[in-house]
């Protein structure tokens, strides 16, 4: 379904919506100094942390586009088996500002990145080649739906802290999933896939519903739509917990088959 496939322009106005929305509830859960400082479900990372993170996030993908537009140097390219250090160092460099400096220059980020993206024509949407600091060259969909993880997972971690029962939205995971299979073959660990073999996953509702092959090997992690049938392991699972699985939230889904095997497969990526 186009409208919810980041990767088409029918889906920007859906994808720009959720970004807003999740970002304002993100901006809800740091209003008082208490929670400013509160731990989260994002490793060591308080809340103010998680803040620090997307302006710094974001403010390089402004470096991105200046120089896909021509006005720039692009960032230096750092592999992406080096991203959590950066990111975390990022993040913490912020630490000490205020919480409403922060909160603002937050605001002010988003802002600007949601101009950008309404000023893309259907054609940039997928065709415009924007540099990212670790995986290089990107269509500018993939920063969409990159604002979409940093608010809407990171609000998960921020929720997460506080200890009460919570979820994450069932559109916005929805929106998620056909990204994780992007960060699945892109966060295989080489050493893990000296022995060829092939897993299923099934997402068994929302908007992108549906099964999935994926290929692991010494070549990496290869993903393709089809038949899960006969497969030795297939691992089902429902959107929210497929997104926060990917992204090393929580173990969930349900495995048929070969647990061992499962096991092995959701062992094999780094983080990011």
């Amino acid at each position: 379904m186009s409208n919810w496939n980041f990767s088409e322009a029918a889906s920007k106005d859906t994808l720009l919506e959720l970004i807003k929305r999740e970002a304002a509830g993100m901006f809800s859960l740091v209003d008082s100094d208490q929670a400013w400082t509160a731990p989260t479900g994002a490793g060591h990372w308080q809340a103010r942390d998680v803040l620090g993170h997307l302006v710094d996030t974001t403010e390089t993908y402004f470096v991105g586009f200046d120089a896909a537009a021509g006005k720039e140097n692009p960032p230096e390219l750092v592999p992406l088996t080096e991203m959590a250090e950066h990111v975390d160092q990022g993040a913490r460099a912020l630490r000490d500002v205020p919480r409403t400096e922060l909160i603002g220059r937050c605001q002010a980020d988003l802002s600007k990145m949601l101009g950008i993206f309404n000023g893309l024509s259907d054609a940039d949407w997928s065709g415009l080649m924007v540099p990212h600091k670790y995986m290089g060259p990107l269509p500018a969909n993939f920063y969409a739906i990159f604002q979409l993880v940093d608010y809407a997972v990171h609000s998960w971690d921020i929720r997460q802290g506080t200890g009460k029962p919570h979820a994450l939205a069932a559109d916005s995971a929805d929106m998620l999933v056909p990204l994780c299979y992007v960060l699945w073959s892109a966060t295989g660990r080489p050493a893990a896939h000296t022995n060829p073999y092939q897993v299923g996953i099934r997402i068994t509702s929302g908007a992108n519903a549906g099964e999935q092959v994926v290929s692991v090997g010494p070549d990496g992690v290869a993903v393709e739509q089809g038949a899960v049938d006969g497969l030795p392991t297939v691992i089902e699972f429902d959107p929210a917990s497929f997104v926060l699985t990917a992204y090393g939230r929580t173990n969930a889904g349900s495995v048929r088959g070969d647990v061992e095997l499962a096991d092995r497969f959701l062992a094999s990526f780094f983080r990011i």
